[in-house]
């Protein structure tokens, strides 16, 4: 009776023990677990960009928004945005003229005050606003994600992995680059095998304004390929000013367009159109191969850098490029 006894005891002990032990298991499991979490929401990371560096928290909760580009890239990756500067929201992104997201100025002229009054955790924004940086920054923490046109794709995909990162979106990002890597690759050897040049034009008020190599329009030549058809076209903001008779005589095989009156007015292409085909430019490879492309002004005058802009700049000219 007593040997029975005994076994029995020593039965009831081990189950007990093993409970314990399966308790503490899971008790260390949920802690650990925890821990990750809070150590997950407390990561930080800091970037170095054009106006200085930027430390910035994982998740932020309110973002603020003046870059077109970055808008778009968040929309794509469906994060919340809180503020945008919504007089000159281009029309792909209307949505963000609704009420629930809160203006916060101009891309001149931020409105500080609003934005102060938001307390946002983070405030992207590009070239329109390099001159509110400083006062910027004091609100919160603000990172600069404007591109680099003269090394345009590197400045992209750069822009894009640190906004992957700060909101745990890094594998969207690397697949939705993968696909544009794709479309690039097919438009330069289609560039390579045909050989045919082109001419990038800026149309704004009755005057016309020359892009080329390195300049904000330039991914056509330095990204995809296809050839200047002149190569000393001045680098700046608001490109080269030209004439007609300038276009008849570099006679380009493809003329690209970009009209600015159709983001700043409320007309679409049909004045830079009037504009364009003109008795001089007629006279061009261009004009008599029906190679004039009009690109939408939204993807490449207001915002282009995102990945949403670019993805679109890239399949314009892809499919105008023949």
């Amino acid at each position: 009776m007593k040997k029975k006894f005994s076994w029995a005891a020593l039965l009831l002990c081990f189950t007990v023990f093993a409970t314990a032990c399966g308790t503490n298991d899971a008790s260390n499991a949920n802690s650990n677990n925890g821990g990750s979490q809070t150590q997950q929401e407390n990561k930080e990371f800091t970037f170095k960009h054009k106006l200085g560096e930027t430390t910035v928290k994982q998740n932020p909760q309110k973002v603020v928004v003046f870059d077109f580009g970055a808008l778009d890239t968040l929309d794509k990756l469906g994060v919340n945005v809180t503020g945008v500067a919504q007089k000159s929201v281009p029309k792909y992104l209307e949505k963000y003229k609704d009420s629930k997201y809160e203006n916060i100025g101009t891309l001149q002229e931020p409105d500080y005050e609003k934005i102060d009054q938001l307390k946002p955790d983070l405030i992207l924004i590009s070239g329109r606003q390099e001159k509110a940086y400083p006062e910027l920054s004091k609100i919160a923490p603000t990172l600069y994600v404007g591109v680099d046109t003269t090394k345009y794709m590197e400045s992209f995909k750069e822009n894009m992995q640190r906004l992957g990162q700060i909101f745990g979106k890094e594998s969207e990002v690397n697949a939705e680059i993968a696909k544009l890597d794709a479309t690039i690759k097919s438009v330069k050897d289609k560039a390579d095998a045909s050989k045919k040049n082109a001419l990038i034009i800026l149309a704004n008020e009755g005057k016309i304004s020359a892009y080329g190599e390195g300049s904000r329009f330039g991914i056509i030549h330095d990204v995809l390929g296809i050839p200047a058809v002149d190569k000393n076209i001045k680098v700046s903001t608001h490109g080269d000013e030209i004439s007609f008779e300038y276009i008849t005589e570099k006679n380009p095989d493809y003329l690209f367009v970009v009209d600015r009156g159709a983001v700043v007015g409320d007309s679409a292409q049909a004045g830079a159109k009037a504009l364009i085909e003109n008795e001089l430019v007629k006279k061009t490879n261009a004009y008599k191969n029906n190679n004039i492309v009009y690109l939408d002004p939204g993807f490449w005058y207001l915002s282009g850098g995102g990945l949403l802009s670019v993805s679109e700049m890239i399949d314009e000219v892809a499919k105008g490029y023949k």
